[in-house]
């Protein structure tokens, strides 16, 4: 697909993980109030990666190879069973704006784990100066947190040990997303996505397995808020957003994808007060604010240079349109 031809797909894109995937997490929420997590997981992934395969199958794609199913199998693990099916078990204890403001330290996680480039990383004052504002801000989010009285019915070392998880499954995305970029699949994004779905769905049921939660649960026993919850997940967070997500891996700078964790628990927090009622105090608010701020000082001289260097092309277009075509001259 090219991005000259189809420059519109851009922004197209990140509005979708933007604005779709701030509203997941609150899809989350409602879909937790019938299904246990990694079931609620396995039950989107797996039914958004078969319709997938279905349509790209009946068109005579073919997804027999081995090599590609490995490489989407890792993906698709680590980004969506460690990732986002860690964010379910989270959102158990955790309301779904504080599991989105958590998920927000994602490109420190692109920083810490992308060795090769630490020499870049670190030679830039304003990155290891955001680091350490941003982890500032995570624990005074986590402080806010804990001493919340919305939450008092939950122990306080559950919720800690659920914002850890959170943290552990935004590690889990990170490394899933730069596997994917430095490791493509040699088939469409289509099939790729397709097979990602279908092997998180499978690893999430199986975890689902060991951890007992088939025992007792009833399809039938499900509420009408908890299905439109994974109706929304299936279609357009598993398909739409993700899909949208790993095609701009493809054409895009990770760090720079990964911006959406910066609009995400926006999104979040405003969802969450017009649908459910969820609201954030104000240690929440200024830690999610510090944390966003930290973000930013991090790829505050990326951002420069990427406008300093639009700036010399439209410089350098200037002259050759000023040596190509003369001014009137009247005779």
């Amino acid at each position: 697909m090219s991005t000259s031809k189809n420059s519109w797909l851009v922004p197209v894109a990140f509005i979708n993980i933007y604005v779709i995937w701030g509203i997941t997490f609150l899809a989350i929420s409602f879909g937790l109030k019938g299904f246990p997590p990694f079931i609620l997981s396995g039950f989107r992934f797996l039914a958004a990666g078969l319709m997938m395969i279905g349509w790209l199958l009946a068109k005579g794609e073919k997804a027999n190879s081995l090599i590609n199913w490995k490489k989407n199998a890792i993906t698709g693990i680590l980004i969506l069973t460690g990732g986002t099916g860690l964010v379910a078990w989270g959102e158990q204890y955790v309301s779904a704006s504080e599991a989105a403001i958590a998920i927000a330290t994602g490109p420190f996680w692109f920083i810490a784990i992308d060795k090769k480039n630490w020499k870049y990383y670190f030679s830039d004052k304003f990155i290891p100066i955001g680091l350490i504002i941003g982890f500032v801000g995570l624990i005074l989010f986590l402080n806010g947190s804990v001493s919340s009285a919305h939450h008092t019915a939950v122990d306080g070392n559950l919720r800690i040990t659920a914002f850890i998880v959170l943290a552990l499954s935004s590690v889990a995305w990170v490394l899933g997303s730069l596997y994917s970029k430095k490791n493509p699949a040699s088939q469409s994004t289509f099939m790729n996505i397709a097979q990602q779905l279908i092997t998180a769905g499978v690893a999430a049921f199986i975890i689902a397995s060991f951890r007992q939660e088939w025992h007792g649960f009833s399809f039938s026993n499900v509420p009408v808020s908890a299905w439109a919850g994974v109706l929304f997940l299936v279609f357009f967070g598993s398909i739409v957003a993700y899909l949208s997500y790993i095609w701009l891996l493809s054409v895009k700078p990770a760090a720079l994808v990964s911006t959406h964790t910066y609009i995400n628990p926006i999104v979040t927090v405003f969802a969450g007060w017009i649908v459910a009622g969820q609201t954030i105090n104000g240690s929440q608010l200024y830690g999610l604010s510090v944390i966003l701020l930290g973000v930013l000082l991090t790829n505050v001289t990326k951002y420069f240079r990427l406008s300093k260097r639009s700036k010399v092309k439209i410089r350098r277009l200037k002259r050759l349109v000023n040596k190509t075509v003369r001014p009137y001259q009247p005779i």
